[in-house]
């Protein structure tokens, strides 16, 4: 498939000669300001062998930044992680520690979820 047709949606073959196909048209999703951003900071330890892994959830941005911030409290807390399905999973449990980190970066609405 050639690449402008990559983005096509509900692809039909027509013999109508003015027939239009849909385009999935990609917006490019804009980060709020780390003020506007209300971040969820949770322990979760389900589908994981039973190892606690520290959730941050509620990003609203673009893809590199979410990277950038989980990159920074990966580095921040000293272990691994990774970002995706737009959360970032933090190894171990970190709760307090992400949270204060989170505060002292401007991300003012951040809350603590679960015990």
């Amino acid at each position: 498939m050639s690449k402008k047709n990559k983005n096509l949606i509900n692809v039909v073959y027509s013999t109508n000669p003015n027939f239009q196909y849909q385009q999935n048209e990609d917006e490019e999703q804009h980060t709020l300001s780390s003020s506007q951003q209300k971040l969820y900071v949770s322990i979760d330890k389900k589908q994981r062998a039973g190892k606690e892994v520290t959730l941050v959830e509620g990003f609203v941005g673009t893809e590199e930044d979410l990277k950038d911030l989980g990159k920074l409290l990966k580095s921040k807390c000293g272990v691994g992680g990774t970002v995706k399905d737009g959360e970032i999973l933090i190894q171990g449990n970190f709760k307090d520690k992400i949270f204060d980190l989170l505060i002292k970066e401007r991300y003012s609405q951040t809350k603590k979820k679960g015990g």
